[in-house]
């Protein structure tokens, strides 16, 4: 039987929401009560690869709210200002879960180290699979912001 965690987090940029994004959201959904969501502020961003093409904070939070009342209530999310790499659950014990990409694993892990000197619980750590197109490519928002400058 699966657990279902009373807090979990996930953090990103979420630029050109796609079916990646909304595979971590819904894993994030279907393993927790409630769901915070970092979503990264445009200051964090300005050194990110193909910054121009990036979708303001205002565009992306409203894409990622669009897709949620999609497949669930608004309530069960909370999406804030991520203006660090690591985000709430580095302070906040009550953090139980993290969702993540094997792009941002790693994250995960130095996010468990924090905790762990802090005397937190650790996280449990989900990571979902990378989700590809029909051309068996990794979907990312990279790859969406090179295409659209050519």
């Amino acid at each position: 039987m699966i657990k279902i965690l009373d807090l979990v987090g996930i953090g990103g940029t979420f630029d050109h929401l796609h079916e990646g994004h909304k595979f971590l959201i819904k894993t994030a959904l279907d393993f927790s009560k409630k769901v915070v969501i970092g979503l990264a502020t445009d200051e964090l961003l300005i050194n990110k690869r193909y910054v121009s093409k990036i979708e303001s904070y205002k565009t992306r939070k409203e894409k990622i709210e669009g897709y949620i009342k999609t497949i669930t209530n608004l309530n069960k999310v909370e999406i804030i200002e991520l203006d660090t790499p690591y985000g709430p659950p580095i302070n906040d014990e009550d953090f139980e879960g993290i969702v993540v990409s094997g792009e941002t694993y790693k994250n995960a892990l130095e996010i468990n180290e924090i905790r762990k000197k802090k005397g937190f619980k650790l996280l449990i750590i989900i990571v979902i699979p990378d989700i590809k197109n029909e051309r068996n490519e990794k979907i990312s928002s990279t790859s969406i912001r090179i295409n659209l400058i050519k």
